[in-house]
């Protein structure tokens, strides 16, 4: 189990949001923290503490100058995400990023769109990229939510879905889209679910809150899943601290 760090742009600015309040026009963005730091900042700090994998998402427009700077800050140690598409993610992989992270491009339409997926693979290959496939519950199944999570798709998250996606990419991001930002504890059924069903790199993220949690979270999923931890750190405002986090999962990679 590795930790996985996460730099959120909005409006130019590190934010931890809570991001199922992110794309609905008629409801209001809820933030839980706003960075007096830039991005490049937390690129270093990542850097200094020996952290790969971690992502940088552009949520919504106004955020490319201050995402080129952390991977300009910590060239090929970010992966990023946030309005990717086949067209621009050669820019991204040349500015610094070891891999970019797709969700809506390839899922639009409610419908997986293996034209574009196949496409993506083809201009940057699948050592580059990173399928974000964050979900909901629906009827009792796992359902990758698109659109700033706003619309459900039909993929089912399952074991043939993980196992069919798993040929086109390097590594798994998946958010628990309900408990995300609220700092109310993870959805321990999903992680127990992504701790069965996956075989490549598979990064968590959501809820985790406290190093009880880290604790539980590393139990169950058996120590094969990675952990993104955003709100709930002192370096974005909150009570879990960031050395701590780094030195408990240092010790379990070791």
């Amino acid at each position: 189990m590795n930790f996985r760090p996460c730099i959120d742009l909005h409006d130019g600015k590190v934010k931890q949001i809570v991001g199922s309040t992110l794309g609905y026009d008629n409801k209001e963005v809820i933030e839980n923290f706003t960075s007096d730091q830039d991005a490049s900042y937390f690129a270093s700090l990542f850097q200094q503490n020996k952290l790969t994998g971690g992502h940088v998402i552009m949520l919504g427009p106004g955020n490319e100058e201050a995402a080129i700077c952390a991977l300009h800050a910590y060239p090929n140690g970010l992966q990023i995400g946030g309005g990717i598409t086949a067209e621009n993610a050669q820019k991204y992989i040349e500015s610094g990023a070891s891999h970019v992270i797709v969700t809506s491009y390839i899922f639009h339409d409610g419908l997986l769109d293996l034209n574009r997926l196949e496409n993506l693979v083809e201009k940057i290959g699948k050592e580059h990229l990173v399928l974000d496939l964050s979900c909901r519950k629906r009827d009792d199944k796992w359902y990758v939510v698109t659109d700033k999570w706003t619309k459900f798709s039909d993929f089912e998250v399952n074991a043939q879905s993980i196992k069919d996606i798993e040929a086109y990419c390097d590594e798994l991001l998946i958010h628990a889209v309900d408990v995300e930002g609220k700092r109310g504890g993870m959805q321990e059924e999903l992680v127990r679910d992504l701790a069965e069903w996956t075989t490549i790199p598979t990064t968590y993220a959501g809820g985790v809150r406290s190093l009880d949690d880290l604790k539980k979270f590393e139990a169950i999923s058996n120590g094969k899943l990675h952990v993104t931890i955003g709100s709930a750190l002192s370096i974005f405002g909150g009570d879990l601290d960031f050395q701590t986090v780094v030195n408990y999962c240092e010790g379990i990679s070791e």
